[in-house]
């Protein structure tokens, strides 16, 4: 199959998939004599599991480790199910550190709507983000 024709049956762009050729992703496929690429009718499944895998969030460097594993003829379950723990507990990090953030701009929030601009002086670049401790002694927080 031409790359036109697995770039219509993929719905990805030929240039995505020299790219993902290029990235070792995809192996080399074979030359017709006129030098076009010949890829075979399985690149579309494979082209569909890099976009899932994308989807749900895996690097290309974790979606060449896991089609090593198939090509190398082993099953790379485990090694997905692996990645996968990985990228939620990433993900659980992160929800954690914007709960913190979103829990320290309400502060913020809140502050700014008390502080009055009339009160704030030349020695204050702004009161706001000052902490309220440091604000009353006119120094500013590391």
């Amino acid at each position: 199959m031409r790359i036109g024709d697995l770039a219509a049956s993929s719905g990805l762009t030929t240039k995505a998939i020299r790219f993902y050729e290029q990235a070792g992703l995809l192996p080399a496929p074979p030359r017709t004599p006129g030098g076009y690429r010949d890829y075979p009718k399985q690149t579309t499944r494979r082209l569909a599991f890099i976009r899932d895998a994308q989807g749900a969030g895996l690097t290309l460097a974790e979606i060449r480790s896991v089609l090593a594993l198939r090509d190398a003829g082993a099953s790379p379950c485990a090694h997905v199910t692996a990645l996968i723990d990985q990228h939620l507990a990433d993900i659980d990090r992160r929800v954690a550190e914007l709960r913190a953030t979103r829990t320290a701009l309400r502060a913020l929030a809140s502050r700014a709507a008390a502080t009055d601009p009339a009160d704030c002086t030349d020695a204050d670049i702004c009161r706001i983000l000052i902490g309220t401790d440091d604000a009353a002694n006119g120094e500013r927080r590391h």
